[in-house]
């Protein structure tokens, strides 16, 4: 769960105010995810053999598209730098149908974890090899100079005045002194990356390099390479998925969307089967992986037991209820997420940090492109989309993409042409304003021809 000085300040009030920096209301949905979160950090904290009584509470979200469920669980499990996979509950078949099993689930968050801890161990195993690889490459450089010269040429070597130099290395590297003990080792190994590595980069094919003297790379090429061949070797070592396979297990966040599309809204009525025979099936499989079982991985078993599960559904055509009741009682937190209106979408506009508006202003300025939007027209972009939504089929949030791609068709595609005339003109980059009537008169037709707009929009 990250470093424990960083976990410590995460408390709930704390990581709702996170959240809050990229999500715009549902507070009760937030809550609920950091407390979760705490009550892991919490039982890091206890003594083990009450730490393993104590398994997290895992969370139902009900609410429709695109309101945010699934950017809660991503933006927690990324504050807290924790594993997690996003999967579909519909894309899973029961065992022995055709299909994924609900095992994969585990099996991808193993991934996820193996890919986070490479990536967290990587930093500090790249500055921790970056002596080793200066050792050699100053050999290289200068040979076998005194000690004396080593220092005097090693500033140079880290403020760069060396990188186009070129550095050479042979076979006999390796048997070369100084080093000692495990640094050398590990010298002679990056020896022979560097050669392998020089002979795949213009100075022959590796299975030629035997017996054909010193090969030749500028030090700033030679450095790269050695680094990340260095790194690589020790990230494949068992620590990594020692690590990986504990932050799996103990961090790791599961959330599982659509949950609402395995429950068969036929159950009870007389004589009705399911449309999708493997349903309930799914939802069985489910069963043990929410409560706590052992998975067989390629890195090795994994245990669910205090993994967190977040499950989310619209439940348009079922309710919770509908679930088995097994299922229910492995969900037992349940939060509500609302409809989002106009006034949520003009402060998903305007209020989080890199919120859309900024997006396109930015992307825009790369062609020389000063975009800015009114009030008015942001408060008309949120309308826009609360009437689509309204009309049309309930998308959520992800309507504000659409309008506002609608909206700024004209300058996307005509950007270079626009400052290319305003240059000609004044000598200086185009100024786009989107303004109340230029966003009412892209959406106005669109709005009134409603089958047209449910492909459009």
């Amino acid at each position: 769960m990250g470093s424990s000085s960083k976990a410590a300040q995460l408390t709930p009030a704390a990581i709702t105010q996170q959240l809050d920096k990229h999500i715009v209301g549902q507070a009760a949905a937030k809550r609920a995810v950091a407390v979760a979160l705490r009550n892991r950090w919490r039982r890091h904290r206890l003594p083990p053999e009450i730490a393993e009584e104590i398994t997290p509470k895992n969370i139902l979200m009900i609410g429709p598209t695109g309101c945010g469920k699934t950017e809660i669980a991503r933006r927690l499990a990324k504050l807290v730098e924790a594993p997690f996979v996003k999967v579909e509950a519909t894309k899973f078949t029961e065992l022995g149908f055709v299909g994924r099993d609900v095992d994969e689930i585990v099996k991808d968050l193993m991934e996820a974890s193996l890919a986070l801890t490479k990536q967290r161990l990587g930093a500090g195993l790249r500055a921790a090899a970056g002596g080793v690889v200066e050792q050699l490459l100053l050999r290289a450089l200068l040979g076998g100079s005194e000690e004396a010269t080593y220092e005097a040429f090693r500033p140079m070597y880290r403020s760069g005045d060396l990188d186009d130099s070129v550095a050479s290395s042979s076979s006999s590297s390796s048997g070369a002194g100084g080093a000692g003990g495990a640094g050398h080792a590990a010298l002679g190994n990056l020896a022979s990356t560097i050669m392998e590595a020089m002979g795949r980069h213009g100075a022959g094919a590796p299975g030629s390099m035997r017996g054909r003297g010193k090969r030749r790379m500028k030090v700033s090429e030679a450095r790269r390479l050695l680094l990340d061949a260095e790194v690589e070797r020790a990230l494949s070592s068992d620590r990594v998925v020692r690590e990986a396979l504990r932050a799996a297990q103990e961090d790791g966040i599961v959330f599982i969307d659509e949950i609402d599309k395995i429950v068969d809204t036929s159950k009870g009525a007389a004589g009705s089967t399911s449309s999708n025979v493997s349903s309930e099936g799914v939802q069985r499989d489910l069963l043990p992986i929410l409560e706590g079982s052992t998975v067989a991985t390629k890195y090795g078993n994994v245990s669910t037991d205090h993994v967190l599960f977040i499950a989310s559904g619209a439940f348009h055509r079922s309710k919770p209820g509908d679930m088995l009741a097994e299922l229910q009682g492995r969900l037992p937190v349940r939060v509500e997420l609302a409809e989002l209106t106009a006034e949520e979408f003009y402060r998903i506009l305007t209020e989080p940090q890199h919120n859309m508006l900024r997006q396109q202003a930015v992307l825009m300025a790369t062609e020389g492109v000063d975009l800015q939007f009114t009030d008015g027209a942001v408060r008309a972009i949120s309308k826009a989309a609360e009437d689509a939504n309204r009309m049309l089929d309930n998308i959520g949030a992800r309507r504000l993409h659409t309008v506002l791609e609608r909206v700024l068709a004209e300058v996307s595609f005509s950007a270079d042409k626009l400052v290319a005339e305003a240059k000609a003109s004044s000598g200086s980059s185009k100024d786009a304003a989107a303004a109340e009537q230029m966003v009412e008169a892209c959406m106005k037709e669109l709005l009134k021809h409603q089958d047209l707009s449910r492909y459009v929009l």
